[in-house]
């Protein structure tokens, strides 16, 4: 699943108006050097996000549900993959937070928070 999540959160984080992100299984999420540092943030469908940066350059490398409340999912940012050139957006979710100046695209489906899963 890949996404433009456009909540005050990810705003925040990116400095931008959205983060440019997918999903993988868990279990097909592989990091190659190091490890991650952890932040925690609250979430609105309860408990709290898991963002994921590199302690080296501080960037966000990953983000999704604490381990609270596992999701069988990892969201990685789209922009950290190694050969970026084959994301493709296939939705916007949390439009609400969308700024004025952020032209969303026309053809993706849209959902007001989060997409149903």
């Amino acid at each position: 699943m890949m996404f433009k999540c456009h909540c005050r959160d990810c705003q925040r984080v990116t400095g931008g108006g959205f983060v440019a992100g997918l999903l993988v299984p868990t279990s097909a999420f592989r990091l190659t050097k190091g490890q991650l540092r952890y932040h925690f943030t609250p979430s609105l469908a309860g408990g709290k996000h898991k963002r994921g940066f590199c302690p080296e350059c501080g960037s966000r490398l990953t983000g999704g549900q604490s381990d609270e409340r596992p999701t069988g999912f990892v969201g990685i940012t789209a922009g950290s993959l190694d050969d970026p050139s084959w994301y493709v957006p296939q939705m916007d979710f949390f439009v609400c937070d969308a700024q004025p100046w952020d032209k969303l695209e026309a053809n993706l489906p849209k959902y007001e928070q989060y997409p149903p899963m």
